[in-house]
């Protein structure tokens, strides 16, 4: 009979201390932001370092589970807003025809796919146009959108992205942006 009392106090010992662990593990959950957003999973602490979700700094991130190794891919894209033959960034309310002219450099991985899509204030997403890439084109390529009428209906930011596929299986995956505002 005394050897189930240890058991069963043994057992409840070890569940409060598991229960421990995980509530110290909650405390240690820390709030995370990139540039003026903060990241729905956060970050932690543990053991006196931050660990933060990778896919916050808008890069690609591959897991080779047969190597066990994650790479994060961040390509220097820099974007420019053409409407005709010159560059903006702010623009008034209304309709307006424009083209999104993307350089890329620094990519050090195969990439399937790029797109380039608008972000309105209310965070509604609208694809401008995406292109499949031939596999040697990598490390520095340029990518220009056709000309395209958006319509920008309320004032506020609104976001162009600059997306990248990975291979055939995955998803676009947001690695730059730029932002335009919309005046009264």
């Amino acid at each position: 009979m005394r050897w189930k009392k240890v058991v069963v106090s043994t057992l409840v010992l070890s569940l409060m201390g598991g229960s421990l662990l995980f509530a110290d593990s909650v405390n240690n959950k820390v709030h995370f932001w990139v540039n003026g957003q903060e990241v729905q999973d956060g970050g932690y602490v543990i053991e006196g370092k931050t660990y933060v979700p990778l896919r916050a700094f808008e890069g690609l991130v591959n897991w080779d589970s047969v190597s066990n190794q994650v790479k994060f891919i961040k390509p220097n894209v820099h974007i420019f807003l053409f409407k005709g033959d010159t560059i903006f960034g702010n623009v008034n309310k209304g309709k307006l025809k424009f083209n999104v002219f993307s350089q890329v450099d620094n990519l050090s991985e195969n990439i399937v796919s790029v797109k380039v899509a608008i972000t309105d204030p209310a965070g509604t997403t609208k694809d401008i146009q995406s292109q499949d890439l031939d596999s040697d084109q990598k490390d520095n390529f340029w990518f220009r959108t056709d000309d395209f009428t958006y319509d920008f209906k309320t004032s506020g930011k609104y976001k162009i992205g600059f997306y990248i596929k990975y291979s055939e299986n995955s998803d676009y995956e947001l690695v730059s942006q730029k932002v335009i505002t919309a005046l009264d």
